[in-house]
């Protein structure tokens, strides 16, 4: 495989996986061969052969697809699980391989699904996806890598029947053993012979389908695009539909990212221009068939991929966290102060530390759902008797954090999770900002309203106080509804400065 991987790496990554800005450089991403990976594609292949031609949940092939993931792991070290369920009269099964180290409450997941179709051995669908992750997690046990974070890769069953197995396996984790995966990375069939390469669109920047990922899905997004930005190749967003098993996780608030080559939609000229190819032509014509067998495999972009897989093990598992200077997930009260220069007009939807609850009016505008824990600031956090109760009225609101002092030395970055949200009638007048005060003032976020409706959804935001260290600073926050009677609702969560 390509050997071009970037050993420094510049992406901004977030608290929430370990990984704000300016995070120590990880090790350098092992080149991981491609014959090997081709290797398991053909054990696939002869299990499939050897098991009426499928590899399919309840058949016999499935399992003996599992018994040959779990036996190369085992061998490798590493501390397997299989895992059963039952599914529409059949036994299903999840394998599951820890890798001993790493901290046990940040924990980076690597997941693909192992079964087929029945009407075929399933190879590019996904035996591709099974056999990288498979290769990368052996690459992990040859070099005894020493990761920071706890590393866990899963090959899931009966995917092809609605997630079966990665359903079963996130429903049935207590919530703390849930709350210690920080990140979740999803490989679903990425040597499609008509290959696209499309990178999971954490933070929406695409605009369209169900919205980003929770937050943190954008760092993981951005991990993945730096690997093919290295070798030259452009990527393009895909949206999380629910087809693959992200879904489980990012419905309990994991984040989640990943690649993935195309299927049965259609490559279209522009694709094409990009990334060579039959333009017209569906990304893999043999999808759900027969014909997905070894010879359905676009070596270049299993090469690829693969690679790309390494990077981000590598990347996120072994770069070590900066320390945390100052935060506030809001859980307690810690001095943050409303109205902090006595000048706030809004008479209704003054900021508040408070649990959110949910109101609607076109889409979601207040969220009841925070980034983590129960509570957030928010504009008003009741939700009355309907949206526009306790919306922002009259103007601004604004509050100010506790002073907080910084130190002299190293890179100072500051991160936070917000959301914007309001109807129709508001205007650019309308906003959230987010500034830092100390010797001078920065503007870190400045979010705009406009006369379209905006649904709440949480976002990310970094910036650099490399500017104000060794100074003591406070974070302002302010929102406004300042276009007449706009519906307008605000929220900011997890505001953590690092270094």
């Amino acid at each position: 495989m390509r050997s071009t991987i970037v050993a420094a790496i510049a992406t901004l990554f977030l608290p929430l996986l370990g990984l704000p800005a300016h995070s120590q450089a990880a090790l350098a991403a092992p080149d991981i061969p491609l014959a090997n990976v081709k290797a398991h594609l053909t054990q696939f292949q002869s299990i499939a052969n050897a098991n009426g031609g499928t590899r399919a949940h309840g058949r016999p092939g499935y399992l003996a697809s599992a018994n040959y993931v779990r036996s190369r792991l085992d061998a490798a070290g590493f501390t397997t699980t299989l895992q059963s369920f039952t599914y529409g009269g059949a036994t299903g099964y999840n394998v599951i391989a820890d890798w001993p180290g790493g901290d046990p409450n940040d924990v980076l997941m690597v997941g693909a699904h192992l079964d087929s179709v029945t009407a075929g051995p399933g190879i590019n669908d996904n035996g591709s996806g099974s056999a990288a992750i498979l290769e990368t997690a052996l690459e992990v046990s040859r070099q005894s890598l020493q990761s920071a974070k706890h590393l866990r890769f899963a090959w899931w069953g009966a995917e092809e029947l609605g997630l079966r197995g990665s359903q079963f396996y996130v429903s049935n984790l207590p919530a703390a053993e849930r709350a210690r995966i920080k990140g979740y990375l999803n490989f679903d069939m990425v040597g499609s012979p008509n290959a696209g390469y499309f990178v999971y669109d954490g933070d929406n920047s695409d605009g369209t389908g169900s919205g980003p990922g929770p937050a943190g899905s954008a760092a993981l997004e951005r991990t993945l695009q730096d690997y093919f930005t290295s070798i030259g190749v452009p990527t393009r967003g895909t949206d999380f539909d629910g087809r693959s098993d992200y879904g489980p996780f990012i419905s309990v608030g994991i984040p989640a990212g990943g690649t993935f080559t195309g299927a049965e939609g259609i490559k279209n000229a522009t694709q094409a221009g990009l990334w060579g190819g039959t333009s017209g032509q569906a990304f893999d014509v043999c999808y759900h068939r027969a014909c997905d067998t070894t010879a359905n495999i676009n070596d270049t972009a299993l090469d690829r991929n693969t690679d790309a897989i390494a990077y981000a093990v590598w990347t996120i598992a072994t770069a070590v966290p900066p320390v945390v200077v100052w935060q506030d997930t809001f859980e307690t009260a810690n001095g943050w102060t409303v109205n902090p220069a006595g000048t706030d007009t809004a008479t209704l939807g003054q900021w508040e530390r408070g649990d959110p609850a949910a109101t609607t009016s076109s889409g979601a505008k207040q969220l009841g759902t925070t980034v983590s824990g129960t509570n957030d600031l928010v504009t008003g956090a009741l939700a009355g008797s309907s949206a526009g109760a306790y919306d922002i009225d009259g103007g601004v609101t604004s509050i100010q954090s506790p002073p907080i002092t910084l130190p002299s030395t190293g890179a100072l970055n500051l991160s936070l999770s917000w959301y914007l949200a309001h109807g129709s009638n508001a205007s650019s007048a309308d906003y959230l900002r987010v500034r830092v005060v100390g010797g001078t003032t920065a503007t870190v976020l400045n979010q705009a309203g406009a006369a379209t409706n905006r649904n709440g959804a949480w976002a990310t935001a970094t910036a650099s106080l490399n500017a104000f260290a060794g100074q003591t600073v406070r974070i302002l926050i302010d929102a406004a509804d300042a276009s007449g009677a706009s519906l307008v609702e605000a929220g900011v969560d997890n505001v953590s400065i690092t270094r």
